[in-house]
C-alpha cells in the first residue's frame, strides 16, 4: 500500500510540470481594442483595432503630418483552426502596408508582457510586439533577434 501511495503522489507532483511544459493557448489581445494615437509636433500616427469577434481582430493604421496622410496599413490578428475543427493551433498578425502584399507573422509566445509575432523570412520587420504599459499601448518592430528596434507609444484617442 505504501508503494501505491508513493507512486500516486509522484504522478500527481509530475502532472503540473507536464501541463506547464505545453505551449500556452493563444488568446486574442482584447486589451488592444480601440483607437490609439501618438503625436510629435505636426507628425502623428494612429492605430485602430476592433474588439475580438469570430476569432479575429481587424486593425488599420496611418501616419501623417500637417500636409496629410503619408502611409497607411491594414492589419488583422486571427486565430487559426484546422478546418474549423479541433483545438486552436496558431495565432497570427497579418499586415498589408499601403494596402499591398499581405505578410503573416506567426504568434511567438514569450515571457515578455503582451503579444509577439515573428517572420524570419521578412526583410524588416521580422518581429512585431504589442503590450500595455500604464495607459499606453506600446509597439515595437525589430529584427528577429531584437536588434534594430523601433518603438511606438500610443495613447487612447478621445472617443476611440
Amino acid at each position: 500500500m505504501k508503494l501505491r501511495w508513493t507512486g500516486f503522489l509522484m504522478a500527481m507532483l509530475a502532472a503540473p510540470a507536464a501541463v506547464s511544459a505545453q505551449e500556452p493557448e493563444p488568446e486574442l489581445p482584447s486589451w488592444m481594442a480601440g483607437c490609439w494615437e501618438m503625436r510629435n509636433g505636426e507628425r502623428w500616427a494612429e492605430e485602430c483595432w476592433t474588439a475580438p469577434r469570430g476569432g479575429q481582430m481587424l486593425g488599420s493604421g496611418r501616419t501623417g503630418d500637417a500636409n496629410g496622410v503619408r502611409s497607411f496599413e491594414f492589419m488583422r490578428i486571427e486565430l487559426d483552426e484546422p478546418n474549423g475543427e479541433g483545438p486552436i493551433i496558431r495565432m497570427a498578425f497579418v499586415a498589408a502596408p499601403n494596402g499591398r502584399g499581405w505578410t503573416m507573422f506567426a504568434w511567438n509566445p514569450t515571457d515578455q508582457p503582451g503579444v509577439s509575432f515573428s517572420n524570419a523570412a521578412n526583410d524588416y520587420p521580422q518581429r512585431v510586439r504589442y503590450w500595455l504599459e500604464g495607459d499606453e499601448l506600446k509597439a515595437e518592430i525589430s529584427l528577429l533577434d531584437g536588434s534594430n528596434p523601433t518603438q511606438f507609444a500610443f495613447r487612447r484617442m478621445n472617443g476611440g
